[in-house]
């Protein structure tokens, strides 16, 4: 089972919750915390919680042609842009 840490705020959303509210239930639940490299706390997330966490992205309405589109199309500009620098680099 992977390991899924999350910030008060993240797990208050996913919670439906305020981050003060997640906070108790992370202690209520003695879930392991941890201050990360950022200063933020993180808790790693039970069993029930990681279960609803994938649950919650199974259910979210994901537009992935629209991503692909995008990722597309700044693929192309990328490469409209570095073109002109090889060519000069080539002459």
């Amino acid at each position: 089972m992977p390991q899924i840490w999350m910030t008060y705020d993240e797990l208050a959303t996913l919670s439906g919750c305020t981050a003060a509210e997640a906070r108790i239930r992370a202690m209520h639940l003695s879930l392991d915390r941890r201050k990360s490299r950022d200063g933020a706390t993180r808790v790693k997330l039970d069993l029930a919680l990681t279960a609803k966490f994938f649950a919650s992205i199974r259910e979210a309405d994901f537009d992935l042609d629209g991503a692909i589109a995008a990722l597309q199309s700044t693929h192309r500009q990328m490469a409209e842009l570095l073109a002109p620098a090889r060519d000069r680099g080539a002459a």
